[in-house]
């Protein structure tokens, strides 16, 4: 995309009065007066969000804790599947400090493709962090959070504009997972994280050359979770159709800190803990595509990332190493004991037949009729 066009599109954005991205107000830049008739929110006062934004109260608010031991298997949940995310280097996009989060707007050629009922587009991607004190994704897998997550913002298309879509039911759809410390910098994170002092600045914004978008998203989109809910932050809409990645995203624990430490929101203090408490389920439904009984999630105790945990924990692995050594033992178990009453039938077989004696080896050929004998 040339410069040319990206300001086309920003121009076009303003003119449709594009306040309410993704979380509503939470990804556009605002003014810094304050009072009560402007419209500005602020993670300080969350518990107040629903005096001014009525649908923040709702009954059907994200994000949500995810107990696994009470979400329900779904077969005609398919792999997610993604399509024109490998963007050309010459195509620019736009990154900003919103002072709320950043935000890397996403053009509209990026598409599910599978994985829900209908097709979404991309609209935008940010990212939510907690700081050097504790972790700071939004939801939370069976009470536990993650050092942050990253929301990939889609509408769908057979709404006549974006603001219609974003309030209407299932007008909108986000990928979310899970972002943990691991062993090593994540090289798909690079292009984002490395432009993160160009927006130190709430309103600052710069570009970023096209890179693989899907790199940002974990390897493995067959396993996820999936519930009706709304944007995490005001106007707080009830239109979203969630899909939460069972697999994490591993950044080294530098590029965490990065992420927790570069960036001003309000008032120029650190934009950190950028996310909203988990909101009650209020008798919803959370779906999973796969068997969560036979895959518990591996995660980290709140507050320390993966602190301090084996290969396979900071791979991420949905299945614990003790699962797996248990079912091999006992596969091996089973195995032993079948062999033992083989052995145990065939030795009493030869003990009933006391006059029996081995055979010797034989040749049996069918009888003929000999036609000249009397």
């Amino acid at each position: 995309m040339s410069c040319t066009r990206l300001g086309l599109s920003l121009l076009l954005l303003a003119a449709l009065g594009w306040t309410e991205d993704e979380h509503g107000s939470e990804h556009s830049s605002h003014p810094k007066k304050k009072g009560p008739d402007h419209g500005h929110w602020s993670y300080a006062d969350k518990a107040q969000w629903q005096l001014e934004f009525p649908y923040c109260g709702g009954q059907m608010q994200s994000p949500i804790n995810i107990d696994t031991n009470s979400t329900i298997f779904s077969r005609e949940l398919q792999p997610v599947v993604l399509a024109g995310y490998n963007l050309d280097p010459s195509e620019q996009l736009s990154l900003m400090n919103n002072g709320h989060t950043v935000v890397l707007q996403l053009p509209g050629s990026l598409t599910i493709a599978s994985g829900y009922p209908q097709e979404y587009r991309a609209m935008q991607l940010h990212l939510h962090w907690g700081s050097p004190e504790g972790p700071g994704s939004e939801h939370t897998v069976d009470g536990r959070r993650y050092d942050g997550e990253i929301h990939m913002v889609y509408y769908n298309p057979s709404y006549e504009s974006i603001k219609e879509a974003m309030r209407q039911p299932g007008g909108l759809a986000v990928l979310a997972a899970f972002l943990q410390v691991g062993p090593e910098d994540n090289v798909h994170y690079q292009p984002l994280l490395e432009q993160l002092h160009e927006v130190q600045e709430e309103g600052k914004q710069t570009a970023v050359a096209g890179f693989n978008i899907e790199g940002l998203l974990p390897a493995n989109l067959g396993h996820y979770y999936r519930y009706s809910g709304s944007l995490t932050t005001p106007p707080c809409y009830q239109t979203v159709n969630w899909t939460v990645f069972n697999q994490t995203v591993l950044l080294s624990k530098e590029q965490i800190s990065l992420l927790e430490t570069t960036l001003q929101g309000d008032d120029d203090k650190d934009l950190q803990n950028n996310f909203r408490l988990t909101q009650s389920l209020h008798g919803r439904k959370v779906l999973a595509s796969f068997q969560t009984a036979l895959r518990p999630r591996q995660v980290p105790l709140p507050g320390a990332g993966c602190p301090p945990c084996t290969d396979s924990e900071k791979l991420g692995f949905s299945l614990q190493t003790a699962d797996v050594l248990a079912c091999l033992f006992g596969i091996l178990f089973a195995v032993t004991a079948l062999a033992f009453l083989i052995y145990i039938h065939k030795q009493r077989s030869q003990n009933t037949r006391p006059d029996s004696h081995p055979k010797p080896n034989i040749i049996y050929t069918a009888a003929t009729i000999d036609e000249n004998a009397a």
